[in-house]
């Protein structure tokens, strides 16, 4: 069974940065894509940035130039550096993997199978 943590989660003043990480495991199989997704309060889930198994990614409109997704596949970790951080990224933010043949070209919430249980950011302006 896949297991995703998530971990850096934290409270920072608008401008400051923050760095997320979702460990995987219980893999036996490699996934298509991994990604980040984010709800604030009274907002719908949304993806924020994927990256699929050659490296490719993509990134939501709202944070493109501000957040940077990567990940360690040696360490079945998955990275989300978040910079300039602003009051509206307040969210909590999830990991997810998918095994979707499509999953590389949207960012949308029903392609991914498996969640984490989130890690709160909370930026304060």
């Amino acid at each position: 069974q896949v297991q995703l943590v998530e971990s850096g989660g934290g409270s920072v003043q608008s401008g400051g940065s923050l760095r997320l990480s979702c460990a995987a495991s219980g893999y036996t199989y490699s996934s298509r894509c991994m990604a980040w997704f984010r709800q604030g309060p009274g907002k719908e889930r949304e993806g924020v940035a994927s990256i699929d198994e050659d490296g490719r990614t993509m990134y939501a409109d709202s944070i493109k130039g501000r957040f940077t997704i990567s990940q360690d596949n040696a360490k079945n970790t998955l990275y989300l550096q978040m910079n300039s951080l602003e009051p509206g990224d307040t969210a909590m933010y999830y990991c997810a993997t998918s095994l979707h043949p499509t999953c590389a070209e949207s960012l949308a919430t029903w392609l991914f199978g498996h969640w984490g249980q989130g890690t709160q950011v909370t930026v304060s302006s």
